[in-house]
């Protein structure tokens, strides 16, 4: 995977600070990395974190995890309420950005912890339990990784400006030059991969930031390519932990 600690001291912020935000639809927050690591969840709507790696997205199912000196953006989609959780200390032992998954007990540690204004000793006790539930989180993949090489690089596209094009990795090779094969083996070499996988992902990403945006669930289905709502449904519930409708409550 791509390096995504490329530090700036312009875009720099020297310490991850813990607390809420609201980000309107659309708004975001412009590349900046941190000195402590960082977990970024959103209450409400649908938030991206990319890289220059690539991008994670995170529903209220999902948390972010995002280390120290990582050169990162937000983007929001829907009226989103940005949650975040400075730490000094690595208690999941990761050194890449990661999508969590966030329980219903984690989820309302992190609006407690990031909007209390108790005393030291109550956010102390706070901080232990989510540390503690955050350490229990798996990972799941919301992760869209960006392509390098300039032949997917161009296949990439050509399914970002139409998620619903349903051709075969054959007949997008042709448009753009390359054959079945090699695409297939830069997918595995440039986005640790396959192009299937790869594009199930970025219609999940497409179909998060529709739903946030109010889209129903049958049209964000045909926009994004299932062949079906309950192909969508069932494909989504898989990915998130729950159904499309559900991220528009």
């Amino acid at each position: 995977m791509p390096e995504t600690r490329q530090r700036h001291p312009a875009n720099r912020r020297r310490s991850a600070n813990t607390g809420f935000r609201p980000i309107p639809a659309g708004g975001g927050i412009e590349a900046h990395w941190h000195d402590e690591h960082q977990i970024v969840y959103a209450g409400r709507g649908v938030l991206s974190v990319t890289t220059d790696a690539g991008s994670w997205i995170a529903p209220a199912t999902r948390a972010i995890w995002v280390p120290a000196g990582t050169l990162h953006q937000h983007r929001a989609y829907g009226e989103t309420a940005l949650h975040t959780v400075g730490l000094t200390d690595n208690p999941l032992g990761l050194d890449m950005p990661s999508a969590l998954v966030v329980s219903p007990l984690l989820r309302e540690l992190i609006l407690a912890y990031t909007t209390a204004q108790g005393e030291a000793d109550e956010r102390d006790r706070l901080r232990a339990v989510l540390l503690d539930q955050l350490k229990r989180s798996p990972q799941r993949p919301t992760y869209l990784p960006t392509a390098r090489d300039q032949r997917l690089v161009a296949v990439c596209e050509l399914l970002r400006e139409d998620p619903a094009d349903n051709r075969t990795l054959t007949e997008l090779g042709r448009e753009i030059g390359a054959s079945e094969r090699t695409l297939s083996r830069l997918c595995k070499a440039d986005l640790g991969m396959t192009f299937p996988q790869w594009r199930t992902q970025l219609r999940l990403h497409e179909a998060l930031r529709l739903l946030a945006e109010g889209d129903a669930v049958t049209r964000v289905a045909h926009q994004c390519g299932w062949a079906s709502t309950s192909a969508f449904i069932d494909t989504f519930r898989r990915a998130f932990g729950h159904t499309p409708g559900a991220s528009r409550t």
